[in-house]
């Protein structure tokens, strides 16, 4: 397969359409990252993106929408609560995802088999723009092989995707960085599933009683269903070995270099740098600005591998408050789970 680039112009999110409006798989700029789309009313399309990404088929995908209109105008979901209307108006357009009971049009291939569905507005004018010429839906995850850290540019996407899909819509660097949000509605307590941009925080102050699930920052156990994209399997890694370190500032800079070599790098902050020997360093940004963190991660995560013959990359355990909750969240998962505990030795 010949993966066309596409770029933002009224032609080619016209062509971006028609590929998508006849079963085919788009790789789309939104503010969080690139979606590899297809027509989410469409279980074979949809089933063509787990095979493009090499994803297991019981993690669900998120719906994406031009307009709030649309959940009714497709039979999306069975009914719409009210606190989806309350979040829709603080938070839509933007980076965050609602988990409602599933309506009648959507495939099990979206939903993974549950009886919800989870959707989104995106902001993105060119994500909006290629959804209104699809005229359709678009189930959206990640455009990236299983696994690896979410692109962020169109060159993230031809690194991984280039021959398994129809195009990639060039549309710029994302502004956000991390995947949305992911809030269920289906519970008796409002819940977050997955933490991004809209924080943990601001949910509260709208809906007053928000839970965050026991998945966010801890292994699912085993068996255990996965209810949102990104709460099961190990995510967003790069080919060197990600180890976290629980500890502080100075612990850190004195355990990075004692562990120095050849093979080894940290993903570190920008106060760290004249401070680490001996290894390669990739800055994140400024030790608490973890919007401007969550902005590089993933792009950072991916130099990891650019560098060639790294090995091992050590990072600092974030905070869990506001987006370094987010951040947190794909850190340890890229990390499968791997934490040094200095506090404690």
């Amino acid at each position: 397969m010949i993966t066309q680039h596409l770029h933002n112009n009224e032609n080619d999110i016209n062509t971006a359409g028609r590929i998508l409006s006849g079963g085919g798989l788009v790789a789309i700029p939104t503010e969080t990252v690139y979606g590899l789309a297809a027509d989410a009313l469409n279980g074979a399309a949809v089933a063509d993106i787990f095979a493009a990404k090499g994803r297991p088929m019981d993690n669900p995908l998120i719906v994406h929408i031009a307009a709030f209109e649309d959940i009714n105008r497709f039979s999306l979901v069975r009914e719409i609560p009210d606190a989806a209307y309350t979040l829709a108006k603080a938070f839509w357009p933007g980076p965050l995802t609602i988990i409602m009971k599933k309506g009648k049009a959507i495939p099990d291939e979206v939903s993974a088999g549950l009886d919800t569905v989870a959707i989104r507005f995106p902001s993105h004018p060119v994500a909006q723009a290629v959804i209104r010429a699809a005229e359709t839906p678009l189930a959206a995850p990640s455009a990236n092989l299983s696994g690896s850290p979410s692109p962020t540019t169109a060159e993230h996407v031809m690194n991984d995707m280039d021959g398994r899909i129809d195009a990639v819509l060039d549309g710029g660097e994302c502004a956000v960085g991390l995947e949305s949000t992911v809030i269920t509605l289906a519970a008796d307590v409002p819940r977050v599933l997955r933490p991004g941009g809209v924080t943990v925080e601001q949910l509260r102050e709208v809906l007053g009683e928000v839970e965050v699930d026991d998945a966010v920052l801890h292994q699912l156990a085993q068996g255990q269903t996965a209810a949102s994209p990104g709460m099961k399997y190990k995510h967003y890694a790069p080919k060197a070995n990600v180890i976290l370190l629980k500890c502080s500032d100075d612990a850190y800079i004195d355990y990075v270099n004692k562990n120095a070599g050849t093979g080894v790098a940290a993903l570190c902050c920008d106060e760290d740098i004249p401070l680490l020997r001996g290894v390669k360093t990739i800055s994140l940004g400024r030790r608490l600005d973890y919007e401007t963190q969550a902005h590089r991660l993933f792009d950072s995560l991916r130099r990891v591998d650019g560098y060639g013959g790294v090995l091992t990359v050590f990072s600092r355990l974030p905070s869990t408050d506001g987006v370094g909750l987010a951040v947190y969240n794909r850190l340890i998962r890229a990390a499968g789970f791997e934490v040094i505990d200095l506090d404690e030795s």
